[in-house]
């Protein structure tokens, strides 16, 4: 039986690319990362997904008409690659309609906070600023909203009394890595 092909989607250095690549080569995720989809040609994650032959479409949203251009070229490019789940690892933008209707149900988001609190951008530094004793990890179905869908799985994290920004961003990481390939190898193997 084939594995379940799975795409990741980021902008950044790719924490957890690795994460669920890691997972993957283990066996504690049974999936194939058959694609990286990523919005900055010049993101690290682009060149870890070279490092792991993972095929990649990279584009640049400046060369596209508008959001439905680059995400119906994305759409093709998951279609051409039989991928089954669209996994959103620091992907910064909103996902709309033109990709959201042919996946959906079937696109999950990581989110540094436990969610309602804290959605959008720099979770970790809302937390922080607002003083929170306990902020954590949120994973959820995707919907049009900013961090609204349905929640699959939190995790707490303490923020301790003498802990910097980077410390419970440190510790939220953590639970990332271990609770994103965790949760991704639930939903796939319940064929949800």
């Amino acid at each position: 039986m084939s594995k379940t092909k799975i795409a990741v989607f980021a902008s950044g250095t790719g924490s957890n690319y690795d994460a669920v690549i890691e997972a993957a080569k283990s066996g504690v995720l049974d999936a194939e990362v058959a694609l990286l989809v990523s919005d900055k040609p010049n993101a690290k994650v682009v060149e870890k997904a070279k490092q792991n032959q993972t095929p990649t479409f990279i584009f640049d949203p400046k060369n596209y008409d508008g959001k439905d251009a680059f995400e119906a070229d994305i759409v093709e490019k998951l279609q051409e690659k039989e991928i089954e789940w669209v996994i959103l690892a620091g992907y910064m933008r909103l996902i709309g309609d033109t990709l959201l209707k042919p996946f959906e149900g079937r696109i999950i988001n990581i989110h540094p906070s436990l969610l309602p609190a804290f959605p959008g951008l720099d979770a970790i530094g809302q937390a922080f600023d607002a003083g929170v004793k306990v902020s954590g990890v949120t994973i959820h179905y995707v919907d049009e909203g900013m961090d609204t869908g349905k929640i699959i799985a939190q995790e707490a994290v303490q923020v301790e009394d003498d802990m910097t920004r980077e410390d419970l961003q440190k510790a939220i990481q953590k639970v990332e890595h271990r609770l994103y390939p965790e949760t991704i190898q639930q939903i796939i193997s319940r064929g949800e």
